[in-house]
């Protein structure tokens, strides 16, 4: 696969990107593999923008992102386009809330009042009372960044703010469903 393929790739799979980015911060297992391949369905009040591809489209009011098991909640999402194909999303709300059902049938939930991918960078970076719930444990704080090339997580509060984080005994986690989904 050539590099622009690989980018092709992350760009169509935007909001599976961030749900398995935020979902490796938590320590779960991989985002629904299958949901990549499924149709995006954005829903909103307004929608502002041009399909020109280099642009920003701005969803407003109530916004509803969903793609297979992958439920995105916000007030506001912004998909930054450049040359047709979607460079960076910016979710905003009290809170912007992520679900999606994990390969091995769990779910994990994140929600921050901004959630903010540099897909060029490869970059998520989560503010506001952030929080990531997963049957393996939860984290909260005020910022997370995950750099999804390297793993390299930062999180913490802000000013006197504190980040925690709570991993779960393996014996008190679900255990994966059997059979075919």
């Amino acid at each position: 696969m050539t590099s622009a393929d690989h980018a092709r790739t992350r760009r169509q799979a935007l909001p599976v990107v961030l749900a398995l980015a935020v979902a490796l911060v938590a320590g779960s297992a991989a985002a629904r593999q299958s949901d990549r391949n499924q149709p995006m369905s954005i829903n909103a009040d307004r929608q502002q923008g041009s399909l020109d591809g280099n642009s920003v489209n701005e969803f407003t009011g109530n916004v509803v992102i969903t793609q297979g098991t992958l439920d995105i909640r916000a007030s506001r999402a912004d998909l930054h386009q450049r040359g047709g194909e979607i460079v960076r999303a910016v979710l905003t709300g009290q809170q912007a809330v992520m679900k999606q059902q994990m390969d091995d049938g769990t779910w994990m939930t994140a929600k921050a009042d901004r959630i903010d991918y540099d897909v060029n960078g490869e970059t998520l970076v989560l503010t506001g009372n952030f929080s990531v719930t997963t049957p393996r444990g939860s984290t909260s704080g005020q910022r997370m960044t995950y750099n999804m090339r390297t793993g390299a997580i930062d999180s913490g509060g802000q000013g006197n703010g504190r980040v925690s984080i709570t991993i779960n005994p393996k014996a008190s986690q679900p255990a994966p469903p059997k059979g075919n989904d």
